[in-house]
């Protein structure tokens, strides 16, 4: 299977940099990479009604939508599960 290549948005570098541990960002970078070898691991759902997924990671989560023709994952947003769905992302 081919590696897709990764993309994040500005935004979710800083969404990622002010998640106050250490061990939870480490988890979280790392989820996000493993997207590279399989864009739908198990465990991700699609959203509705719209073209992006999310997986969990721990009381984080982590929005995405799938290039597949180009072999491009576009990271979105990452956030506390309460706040992470609120407002247009």
């Amino acid at each position: 299977m081919a590696r897709f290549e990764i993309f994040l948005k500005p935004s979710t570098v800083k969404d990622i940099e002010a998640i106050s541990r250490k061990r939870n960002r480490q988890r979280i970078v790392d989820r996000i990479q493993r997207l590279s070898e399989d864009p739908r691991p198990a465990g991700s759902q699609k959203l509705s009604g719209r073209e992006r997924y999310r997986i969990r990671q721990g009381q984080y989560r982590i929005i995405y939508s799938i290039e597949n023709a180009k072999l491009i994952v576009y990271v979105i947003k990452v956030g506390h599960r309460k706040d992470v769905y609120r407002g247009a992302f």
